[in-house]
């Protein structure tokens, strides 16, 4: 058992446990656990993202309000997407998934030359039209590899070929692009903050791109990767003579990243580190003595940005302990991250699909255990 002496609040702050369970309901279930075993124990939930998946659903329960609109798709359908607003001092957050993310894409079909991001654009414009001066732009999951054009094209910028027309959607057009003109970007945009939020530092092209890395997971064969990285090159180009291809971040969510460094002025900050002061979490941390974070799968990856160790690093010296569905890392991996302990679902459950299918009552019983080493 850990030494429990000083534990006497704890602090949620775990990511979603993707395909199973949201960043709300890990909270939920982890508060559940805890109490079960400690009924008076004092909890506060404070869940988080990294800018991808569920990033509005994490500012909505921070406090922000959700606000709603209707755009266009990756593949040119209305979808309803949500951002998040805090009308007080006019931050909102946009989740670039929720406009033209994969899981608008018809199940099973891929679009990796044509999908747009031109739903992103509409939501960025409608939260300036609710007053955002602020907007915490989160990307991550994209179905397309369009170099944010269809972002800059909803708000006001003009893609032309040699003979002055409007190219079609999509990364694959690009190959054709001549003139690039930004003129008509809409009037409030030099007046606004954007923090491009994503937890991948990709440059925009080359063997660490966004077509290399990412287009595959979005139905890219081979050819269709090397025309891709071809087109967004000569993008960038005509964008900006190339400066900003190389930027870390550039290549988040098919390019959409440069699109928003070179057109829109966006700063680069990594996601957790964003949404951790969005969602206030160095107050929440004042009282606590033991923060509990986690996310689905426990790996490498999540030593490059992702929520748990984020959240580690940003607990300055208080105790922090993780719950998963899948724990890949070491204890000493895990202590340079800043987690004393990992607790994972696949110790109670080793059938993959089970875990998921139970990984509410799973959670339940793991922070019933971390009660028992920390708590009791």
């Amino acid at each position: 058992m850990a030494d429990a002496t000083r534990v006497r609040h704890v602090l949620i702050a775990a990511d979603k446990f993707k395909g199973s369970l949201t960043a709300v309901e890990v909270a939920r279930h982890v508060t559940a656990g805890l109490r079960r075993a400690v009924p008076g124990v004092a909890v506060r939930a404070l869940p988080v993202a990294d800018g991808g998946d569920g990033t509005v659903d994490a500012a909505v329960a921070a406090g922000f309000e959700r606000r709603t609109a209707t755009v266009t798709g990756p593949v040119g359908e209305p979808v309803a997407a949500a951002y998040a607003l805090r009308p007080a001092d006019g931050t909102a957050v946009v989740e670039m998934a929720e406009a033209s993310g994969l899981r608008h894409l018809p199940r099973g079909v891929f679009a990796p030359l044509t999908a747009t991001s031109l739903g992103t654009g509409e939501l960025l414009r409608a939260a300036l039209d609710a007053g955002a001066r602020t907007v915490v732009l989160g990307v991550g999951g994209s179905a397309g590899t369009d170099g944010g054009a269809g972002m800059l094209a909803a708000l006001g910028a003009r893609f032309l070929d040699a003979d002055g027309r409007a190219l079609g959607p999509g990364g694959g057009p690009l190959a054709a692009l001549s003139r690039a003109d930004l003129s008509g970007l809409d009037a409030r945009l030099p007046g606004t903050r954007i923090v491009l939020a994503s937890d991948v530092d990709n440059p925009l092209t080359g063997p660490r791109g966004a077509a290399a890395v990412y287009g595959p997971q979005k139905g890219a064969s081979r050819e269709d990767v090397a025309v891709l990285d071809a087109a967004l090159a000569h993008y960038a180009r005509v964008l900006d003579g190339g400066a900003r291809a190389g930027a870390a971040g550039a290549g988040a969510a098919g390019g959409l990243g440069y699109g928003a460094l070179a057109g829109l002025g966006a700063a680069f900050r990594p996601g957790i580190e964003v949404m951790l002061e969005v969602l206030g979490f160095a107050a929440a941390l004042e009282d606590a003595d033991l923060v509990i974070t986690g996310e689905g799968s426990l790996d490498e990856q999540t030593l490059y940005g992702k929520a748990p160790v984020g959240v580690a690093r940003a607990a300055r010296g208080t105790r922090v302990v993780a719950v998963c569905g899948r724990l890949a890392l070491g204890g000493a991996a895990l202590a340079g991250a800043g987690i004393e302990r990992a607790y994972a679902l696949g110790d109670l459950e080793p059938d993959p699909a089970r875990c998921m299918a139970e990984a509410g009552p799973l959670v339940e019983r793991l922070a019933e255990r971390i009660a028992r080493d920390y708590l009791a």
